[in-house]
């Protein structure tokens, strides 16, 4: 029999922390329907001192659900996704601060939810501390469902039953149309997804939108981008936010169904690693609902 686990609230609105389980060793029928519900109810955990090996954080991964493979496309065929490395580091050193690739992390600073720009969106994010810096560089959360439920229903009733366009690009248009002109933020197509999602499993809802987000369908660009980021406002106040401070070791894991992220600066001539696996939804977790109400 699985030990019962022990938690503690990660804020006074969302998520936990889980003192008593050892990532490497989860198994489909041992703790993992119990972090599992943890999941669903709080929208995001935190796990102190783990020692993840790529194998092992891939396998916790897939037992959320199908790993997310943006590079499928440049693999050879049959080849297995990898753990991704969202890190400065390269050759030796770190990237400049206005190289494309620290642009790419400081796009990464903007409120947003992983993957809404591809055909699947993601369910969550594995997230891994490998290299912290000395000051700066925290993983910010905000709850969107915490949030949602406090909004008055003034503010609801203008984006409930609203449809948003989202593309990578838009995101980085935002820091360096050079970036945004960049292959990789023109690889897929604009999607079209719900402003709010109802989870599957309790039915609590939440906003469901990123600094991806180009469109709002039936409004003009000003008035969209202005909901958008009113709604944003709101979302993103402190009562709403947990700030993390890395360690080397950490591991959170968040609900992209009801949480925004972001990451913070740091002092650029510091590296910093973390490693993240993103599980795509599933039809059981959603999608097929958030589907049909665009389709309709």
């Amino acid at each position: 029999m699985p030990v019962p686990i022990e938690t503690s609230p990660l804020t006074d609105s969302f998520g936990v922390v889980v003192h008593n389980v050892d990532l490497s060793k989860i198994s489909e029928d041992g703790d993992y329907p119990a972090l599992r519900a943890l999941f669903e109810e709080h929208s995001a955990m935190l796990f102190k001192g783990q020692d993840l090996s790529s194998e092992d954080h891939l396998r916790l991964a897939a037992m959320f659900g199908p790993i997310e493979d943006r590079k499928k496309d440049e693999r050879d065929p049959g080849a297995a996704p990898e753990v991704a490395m969202v890190s400065n580091e390269a050759d030796g050193g770190v990237t400049g601060e206005m190289d494309l690739h620290t642009l790419h992390l400081k796009a990464n600073q903007q409120w947003h939810i992983d993957s809404t720009f591809l055909p699947v969106p993601s369910l969550c994010n594995i997230l891994t501390a490998k290299v912290v810096t000395t000051t700066g560089g925290q993983t910010e959360l905000a709850s969107t469902r915490a949030a949602w439920a406090k909004m008055p229903e003034e503010m609801r009733a203008r984006i409930r039953g609203r449809v948003l366009g989202h593309n990578y690009r838009r995101s980085r248009e935002r820091i360096s149309m050079e970036l945004a002109n960049l292959p990789l933020f023109n690889k897929w197509p604009a999607q079209r997804w719900p402003a709010v999602w109802a989870n599957p499993v309790n039915g609590r809802e939440a906003l469901f939108f990123a600094s991806h987000v180009f469109e709002v369908e039936g409004l003009s660009p000003s008035e969209g981008e202005a909901l958008i980021d009113e709604m944003m406002a709101f979302c993103t106040q402190p009562q709403f936010v947990y700030s993390h401070q890395w360690e080397v070791g950490d591991v959170l894991i968040w609900d992209q169904r009801a949480t925004l992220h972001r990451g913070t600066p740091w002092p650029y001539d510091e590296p910093r690693t973390l490693a993240s696996v993103c599980c795509s939804m599933t039809d059981a977790d959603g999608l097929a609902s958030a589907k049909a109400q665009v389709a309709a």
